[in-house]
């Protein structure tokens, strides 16, 4: 044991020698690993930079834009209205880096054939031809269909021989997404729902032009995401790094039917007198809604289509439908009564220098009447001096009665481009103001009125005195929930006196029954309003652009549901008459909505004499029948002691009688239904067989016959 652990102790330095050598070589083997992996770092970093940054590169693709879906626009009741659609067009680059001539040359043939047969605009012949041409130009930018095509044809297209290699470095496709607005209802309210430009911006949007479009362009545009596309695991992989935002939706107050009959109603009348365009505008009275807005011109002989909004954007010359105004402002500053009597002459009137003459001076004028008559003749005479007897030492007062009374009002549209009422004031230095620019404003001239600021003063006057904002939109939603509502706005509590508006009411009724608006007269619905004819001036110059015609009115005018103007321009058949044209149009709509919108109470409707009073009543169990009778409020005499009957119908009532039911006789289920019938036979040991639906009119066994248990009987119902 000694000589053991002498040993040890001599082998035990040698041992502890060789563990520090171990451990030395470890440590430099580990320096040199840290030292070539800083060697290779800094290679990498500084030596071999621009060549690993060129290897990432080809590891990831830029980020791309997701395109957000546009709002849509629907009518007030969810119609949709406008909507965008992708549409695409395509290229070729026949001078792509891959481009194979001769894949393109072998598969030429069968890609004609498939562009042909899919887009019917060139034959097989013409589709080769016409891609062998852009080759031999040599064009980057070539188009393959000369027409924007839907996703579903792109899709179809790319399946196509040469295309579906889906290289467009081999092929050299190139597609250019558009979006494009569509208007599921066609020119229905167009120019007021307005467009968008087909391109997306840089922004990744695409925007409004014109109309709503362009007056919530904000809101319905959206916003765009981002979408990155990165290699990953040797695939590569769409990573969404921005969610994108689609557009909200705007409900606006148009009803699509009312629109359908206001449009048909002005295009028939435009067509039939040959006129360069026209505009009508249907309001609801108590709100100030727009349930219709049309502009048609024309835009080739007898074609008529949506043209400029001049509903809104016209600043013209109202002519007669104005008159109305002049005198309420003279009823209210009493200047006049409703029964003043006033000399118009012959029709012509000359006022310092100026000629001034009625529409029917070849008649030899009204000669005397009243200031109510005025109105109902359209007497521009009349009219202008009833105004000179109380401002022509003042025309300021009748401007300011003017403003007053809310002609000049800003309705504050919601469509860009909107005009706004002008009417001069003598007192403003700014503005020209000449020795006969009252009496020629009072019926309408030298001032530029708007349709639209017209409709709202005859709504006005339709709904008791009180001015409504016309306005357009009822509520914006986003992704289904309200992010606003529109509420109807008062501009005026009361542009006059009830009194003087009673007045003014009165003559509006009188002007179809008795005055220029016969034609408008209805035998269904009752109309109030004031034709208006005015000539249109062409550089200062009166009678070389022809006239333009006008309604101004609501019905019906004993309980007013809706206002209406109607202004036609320049129409070459027939001699221009506000009552007969624009009157005619406004007649036509309002009989229209009277039909499909006007609600009567059944109550207070009479009885024809033509209807049934008592219903058919079917044969069959008592207890059920006498429950019906009882729920429907309907007499009736039981006359029957037996559970099941047939009943009878009597002037006043219905009559309950027997109807006896044998056993081992076959059963009379005539004038039953199928559930009692079937019921019966069933229960007497017949099998049945249905034909038809209503009530029993005949049975195949007759009844009274013996049964035959498991017999099969064949009932027929109408």
């Amino acid at each position: 044991m000694a000589e053991e652990e002498a040993k040890k102790k001599e082998q035990s330095p040698d041992l502890g020698k060789w563990i520090l050598v171990r451990y030395a070589i470890i440590v430099v083997c580990l320096l040199c690993l840290a030292g070539m992996i800083v060697f290779k770092a800094c290679k990498t970093a500084f030596v071999e930079k621009d060549k690993w940054l060129a290897l990432a590169k080809t590891q990831e693709r830029p980020d791309r834009r997701i395109y957000p879906s546009r709002g849509n626009i629907y009518s007030h009741d969810g119609k949709l209205m406008a909507t965008s659609v992708p549409r695409y067009y395509t290229f070729m680059d026949f001078k792509a880096g891959g481009f194979d001539k001769k894949v393109f040359d072998a598969n030429l043939d069968s890609l004609a054939i498939c562009l042909s047969h899919t887009f019917h605009d060139r034959t097989p012949a013409g589709y080769k031809a016409h891609l062998r041409r852009g080759y031999a130009i040599g064009s980057r930018y070539y188009p393959v269909v000369s027409k924007k095509i839907s996703y579903y044809e792109l899709k179809n297209l790319k399946a196509f021989p040469f295309f579906r290699m889906n290289n467009s470095n081999k092929t050299g496709l190139v597609v250019k997404e558009m979006v494009q607005r569509e208007k599921p209802f066609g020119s229905l309210a167009s120019r007021t729902i307005g467009d968008t430009y087909g391109e997306i911006d840089t922004s990744g949007v695409t925007k409004g032009k014109n109309g709503l479009e362009l007056q919530y362009d904000s809101l319905l545009r959206g916003k765009p995401g981002w979408n990155a596309i990165r290699r990953l695991n040797g695939q590569w992989t769409n990573v969404t790094e921005e969610e994108p935002v689609e557009g909200m939706d705007i409900y606006s107050t148009i009803d699509i039917d009312i629109q359908d009959l206001t449009e048909k109603s002005l295009v028939d009348m435009l067509k039939s007198i040959d006129a360069a365009s026209g505009t009508a505008v249907v309001m609801e009275v108590a709100t100030g809604e727009i349930k219709a807005i049309t502009n048609m011109g024309r835009v080739r002989e007898g074609v008529y289509a949506e043209t400029m909004n001049h509903a809104v954007a016209d600043e013209t010359e109202p002519g007669s439908t104005f008159k109305v105004a002049s005198i309420m402002v003279a009823l209210e500053d009493g200047v006049c009564q409703p029964g003043d009597t006033v000399d118009v002459g012959n029709g012509i009137y000359m006022y310092k220098g100026a000629r001034m003459t009625d529409h029917n001076m070849h008649r030899g004028g009204y000669g005397k009447i009243t200031v109510e008559q005025a109105i109902w003749y359209s007497s521009n005479i009349g009219v202008a001096k009833t105004i000179l007897k109380g401002y022509a030492d003042n025309p300021t007062k009748f401007v300011e009665g003017l403003y007053r009374i809310g002609m000049n009002a800003d309705l504050k549209i919601d469509i860009p481009g909107a005009g706004r009422a002008k009417i001069r004031r003598p007192d403003d230095p700014n503005q020209y103001w000449s020795k006969t620019t009252l009496p020629w404003m009072s019926f309408g001239y030298e001032t530029q009125i708007p349709p639209i600021s017209t409709l709202a003063f005859y709504n006005a006057i339709a709904n008791g005195g009180r001015m409504m904002r016309p306005y357009f939109v009822k509520e914006i939603k986003h992704r289904g929930k309200t992010v606003r509502s529109f509420s109807p706005e008062v501009l005026k509590q009361s542009i006059c006196s009830t009194e003087t508006l009673a007045k003014i009411q009165h003559m509006l009724v009188g002007v179809v029954d008795s005055g220029t608006g016969k034609a408008v007269h209805s035998d269904i619905i009752p109309i109030a309003g004031k034709t208006g004819t005015a000539q249109i001036a062409s550089g200062g110059v009166y009678r070389r652009a022809g006239h333009q015609v006008a309604f101004a009115g609501y019905f019906p005018a004993n309980d007013p549901q809706y206002s209406c103007i109607v202004v036609i321009r320049q129409p070459r058949i027939g001699y221009p008459s506000g009552g007969t044209m624009s009157g005619g149009v406004v007649k036509a709509i309002a009989e229209k909505i009277y039909a499909s919108h006007i609600r009567v109470k059944v109550e207070d409707m009479e009885r024809d004499s033509t209807a049934v009073l008592l219903p058919a009543t079917k044969a069959g169990e008592k207890r059920a029948i006498q429950e019906v009778l009882d729920e429907l409020d309907i007499q009736w005499t039981d006359s029957a002691s037996t559970h099941w009957v047939r009943a009878e119908r009597d002037s006043s009532d219905i009559r309950l009688r027997n109807l006896k039911i044998i056993d081992g006789l076959v059963p009379s289920v005539y004038g039953m239904g199928a559930k009692d019938a079937v019921f019966l036979l069933e229960n007497a040991g017949l099998r049945v067989t249905l034909s038809g639906a209503g009530r029993v009119t005949s049975q195949s066994i007759p009844p009274g016959r013996r049964v035959v248990k498991g017999q099969t009987i064949l009932i027929t119902l109408k």
